[in-house]
């Protein structure tokens, strides 16, 4: 008895661990339509941001660059994600976004194809970054543009910031400072 007690709890703990991706398992397209494997980021901690050129908080892209110049090559990685589902305020198509991105505020960091990040149509990714049984560690409703998902080195979702929260808040700052455990 107590051997298929064992067996049970062998199984279901590999059913339950299997129920949940991590960041590794998606792709997606650059905004200059390359395809984009995540595993290729293993071993980084990475922020995603949805993204909107024109919104109040666009300003925003100053601070990623910013955080991006600091922490970002082996270590850390931004990839920012255009999408037009908030107030309509990224209505251009890819390459009048990249290059409002790289002329403006000289964004050096991934950028993504414009997508869909909430209902039916939403991205696949989005659709995990937003949903525990999908991640298998919290839900995230995303608010508005620039909300921010921070994924540690292992490909898994550790915390968001809310899109009014400067990209250099303390708690992104601390958490990129931090050691992996």
């Amino acid at each position: 008895m107590r051997i298929i007690i064992i067996l049970f709890v062998l199984v279901l703990s590999t059913q339950i661990s299997g129920q949940t991706k991590s960041l590794y398992y998606f792709t997606a397209t650059t905004i200059i339509g390359e395809p984009y494997d995540f595993s290729q980021l293993e071993g980084k901690k990475v922020l995603i941001v949805n993204t909107a050129s024109e919104c109040m908080l666009t300003p925003q892209f100053k601070k990623l660059q910013e955080l991006y110049e600091e922490y970002g090559g082996d270590d850390f990685e931004i990839i920012g994600f255009p999408c037009n589902d908030f107030g309509s305020q990224d209505p251009a198509e890819n390459d009048v976004i990249y290059d409002f991105c790289t002329k403006k505020y000289e964004v050096t960091f991934t950028m993504m194809e414009k997508i869909e990040i909430k209902g039916e149509n939403a991205h696949p990714l989005y659709k995990w970054l937003t949903n525990s049984e999908e991640n298998g560690v919290l839900d995230a409703k995303v608010a508005w543009n620039f909300q921010k998902f921070l994924i540690d080195e292992k490909g898994e979702i550790v915390d968001f910031v809310p899109p009014i929260k400067s990209p250099k808040t303390d708690r992104i700052i601390d958490w990129l400072n931090e050691r992996e455990q």
